[in-house]
């Protein structure tokens, strides 16, 4: 399973590919939020769902569940639909944005199958998408080593036998508590953030401490072969140790924090004018 974010006229949809079955699956409740804007996405699928039962639809009744990352940063099990699934329920919402999102659907998939013969366009089409929110070159540059760095750490956690979900965000809050005096939903509330996903929001400098305090974790677990999650606990506080040390460092000869309140909305209008990348397909 991948987990990804895509973007629909700029509104994030998670989404899964299962390599089994090789099909994208989206989280209903992000699809209903972008086709009609509602604050209330949840709710407008329970009704939906029920109407559509009233109906006789067997739509809702095959409906499956996957995890995806929550407003908490936590993986939980989310109502999700494949692209012909999709497109059944979209006939039931009424939207003026249908028709442009069912052509999304259809070029998301496309896309996926180009990945699947040459994976560097996954690195592309992943820039296209954070330039297209006004991301500067050199930030999403960072965003994606960022990316890089924290599936490394995954992977390590995984070798050690720990458990995605709690585990994983119990590590992560350790780290970032660690370096940054916040942990992930502390950080997020400082950022005024909800739904959005923290590393989309630091600054250049957040991030390269980020990063740098995961890669410490990862290479302090395998220099030290930690087992079991208590081991590793210990193992994320002294990875974020590391880069803390370097945050006070940075904080004495600038004067300034590091850790700041400002999020993509607001930093972003300080950013790079937004260029376009060549999208021409490689050989």
């Amino acid at each position: 399973m991948k987990n990804d974010i895509k973007i629909f006229e700029e509104k994030k949809v998670r989404t899964v590919w299962d390599e089994d079955q090789e099909k994208w699956y989206a989280s209903i409740v992000d699809v209903i939020e972008a086709l009609t804007e509602t604050d209330r996405p949840r709710k407008y699928w329970s009704d939906l769902k029920r109407k559509l039962k009233t109906e006789g639809s067997e739509l809702s009744e095959k409906i499956g569940q996957l995890k995806m990352e929550a407003e908490d940063g936590k993986m939980r099990l989310t109502d999700v639909a494949d692209t012909e699934q999709l497109f059944r329920l979209i006939q039931s919402i009424p939207s003026p944005k249908a028709e442009p999102f069912k052509l999304w659907l259809a070029k998301v998939a496309n896309e996926r199958l180009d990945e699947m013969q040459d994976p560097e366009l996954t690195i592309e089409r992943a820039m296209q998408e954070y330039l297209q929110l006004g991301y500067s070159e050199k930030w999403i540059n960072q965003r994606l080593k960022s990316i890089e760095v924290r599936k490394e750490l995954t992977d390590e956690w995984k070798a050690k036998g720990l458990q995605e979900g709690q585990q994983f965000a119990t590590l992560t809050d350790i780290i970032t508590k660690t370096w940054s005096g916040n942990t992930t939903k502390e950080y997020k509330k400082l950022k005024g953030l909800k739904k959005e996903n923290l590393r989309d929001n630091m600054t250049n400098t957040e991030l390269i401490l980020n990063m740098l305090a995961e890669a410490s974790t990862k290479d302090i677990s395998v220099a030290t072969n930690a087992v079991g999650f208590e081991q590793s606990k210990k193992v994320a506080q002294q990875g974020g140790n590391v880069a803390k040390v370097a945050l006070k460092e940075l904080e004495s000869k600038t004067g300034k924090k590091v850790v700041s309140p400002l999020n993509a909305q607001q930093f972003l209008t300080n950013s790079e004018p937004v260029k376009k990348l060549s999208t021409k397909k490689r050989k």
